[in-house]
């Protein structure tokens, strides 16, 4: 069976020997074995890398304002913590619900000590540097709790937002869906 699929494949790729190009070959491809054979190479690799690799998401909300606009478009890169954990200051997407997805930067990790003071993020009582965080505005309050294990904390980086329009917290590594592609 596989030896009579290579021998197809390799007539193919004979047929089509043409020295002479023009234009028109380049824009109006020829219906013949070739031109299916490539075309179904290109389906597989489209499957095979919106399936399992990246996966389209639109940004919808203004939490991650100014690093990401509050309606735009990006990748999932599912591979890109499936090996190991983010690091602080990573931006993940990880699964909210069942199709929701969101766009969140990480500030502790597993076994740190976070609080929010007047805004300002501390890890184990030391502030935390934040260049990504342009605006800072309302009260942003939150006692000090240590992350658990198998869990990290994220926020977004929009903190003129009240606390209460914000989505964030501690969650379980296993909750990561990937990394934005830009």
């Amino acid at each position: 069976m596989i030896k009579r699929v290579l021998q197809i494949i390799t007539k193919c790729l004979k047929d089509d020997s043409k020295e002479n190009w023009t234009i028109a070959d380049f824009f109006i491809p020829k219906m013949n074995c070739r031109f299916f054979l490539r075309l179904g190479l290109i389906i597989l690799v489209c499957f095979v890398l919106f399936s399992y690799i990246l996966e389209p998401c639109i940004i919808k909300g203004r939490s991650m304002e100014p690093t990401y606009p509050a309606v735009g478009f990006t990748f999932c890169n599912r591979l890109a913590y499936r090996n190991s954990l983010p690091e602080r200051g990573d931006i993940i997407i990880l699964k909210y619900a069942a199709k929701k997805l969101l766009l969140k930067r990480v500030i502790a990790l597993p076994g740190e000590t976070i609080e929010i003071r007047d805004g300002i993020v501390y890890i184990n009582d030391k502030k935390l540097d934040e260049p990504y965080v342009k605006k800072r505005g309302g009260q942003w309050f939150l006692r000090p709790r240590v992350v658990e294990k198998d869990k990290i904390y994220v926020i977004g980086d929009n903190r003129s937002m009240p606390i209460e329009k914000h989505i964030f917290g501690q969650i379980s590594t296993k909750r990561i869906h990937g990394a934005p592609l830009w």
